[in-house]
């Protein structure tokens, strides 16, 4: 089972997030983080229990693990859905997709890594796109709040996905404890600057897809994906993503598809083919990948 391809099995379920996030009504971001992710947890709880596993077992990691995971999962959420609430969709979602480039950057920086040719032209093309799909977006100042929370979620992610690497040994499997975690300070924070917002049948039927897919799922491949593939791939591949997102709010009537649009998609498709042909064809992990913490 190759690393990066079940990596690159979430950016297919984050392509729908941003869609997700915009059916999910008024509800709060607080309280929808904590709702998706205590989703998140108990299915994996209830996965871990049918394969014979003892979830109370995958609590006992590393602290800098739980710092960094639960960090990491809540931080970005609670920018995301706060940049998606005060901005315009469209807009804050290319912003947050500065994160690919900002990877395969970052991961020049993990030992024994360097960046070949070929991933920096493939990272470099897919930038050109995501940057060709925001000029047909109207920046208001009046969302420069949502544009900053959709900046820093780029940030967020783009640090935890690159420095989990240094905990390669704590198992996927601990993932639903962090998600449990996120839930809980998602939570806590609801209560003291929220009000609950009571969903709609529809609202919950979006947070449990929410909570099953790019919430849920997504995590457990992602983490095994960055931990023991190739990094600066799925920095690469990651670039498909936003492209997948707005074609998936074109078909849901929430924008266009013009020549800018199809002009874009070949330059994130191409830079995405590029940058991942040499890695995606080896089997198993990189033989540079380090180990441990």
């Amino acid at each position: 089972m190759n690393p990066t391809l079940v990596g690159a099995a979430a950016l297919a379920l984050w392509s729908s997030l941003a869609l997700l996030t915009a059916a999910s009504g008024d509800l709060p971001p607080f309280q929808m983080v904590a709702v998706t992710f205590g989703l998140a947890a108990l299915i994996g709880i209830a996965l871990q229990v049918a394969r014979g596993l003892d979830p109370l077992a995958r609590l006992r990691q590393p602290a800098g693990a739980w710092l960094l995971s639960v960090g990491g999962l809540f931080g970005y959420h609670a920018l995301y859905f706060l940049a998606l609430k005060a901005a315009p969709s469209i807009e804050a979602n290319l912003i947050n997709y500065l994160w690919p480039l900002l990877i395969v950057l970052g991961s020049a920086l993990l030992p024994g890594e360097r960046l070949s040719g070929r991933h920096l032209a493939g990272a470099l093309a897919g930038f050109v796109g995501v940057g060709l799909l925001m000029t047909g977006a109207s920046f208001d100042p009046v969302h420069w709040p949502g544009y900053l929370a959709a900046l820093a979620c780029a940030l967020v992610w783009a640090g935890y996905s690159v420095a989990n690497r240094r905990y390669a040994s704590v198992p996927s499997d601990a993932v639903t404890g962090f998600c449990a975690a996120t839930a809980l300070l998602a939570a806590i924070a609801h209560l003291a600057f929220e009000s609950w917002v009571a969903p709609s049948g529809a609202e919950w039927l979006v947070l449990a897809l929410m909570g099953a897919g790019p919430v849920g799922a997504a995590f457990f491949v992602w983490d095994f994906g960055v931990k023991h593939g190739d990094v600066r791939t799925l920095g690469t591949l990651a670039y498909g993503t936003p492209l997948a997102s707005t074609l998936l709010l074109a078909l849901f009537g929430k924008g266009d598809l013009d020549a800018r649009v199809m002009a874009a998609a070949a330059l994130i498709v191409g830079g995405a083919a590029l940058g991942s042909s040499a890695r995606i064809r080896a089997k198993g992990p990189p033989a540079s990948s380090p180990g441990g913490h």
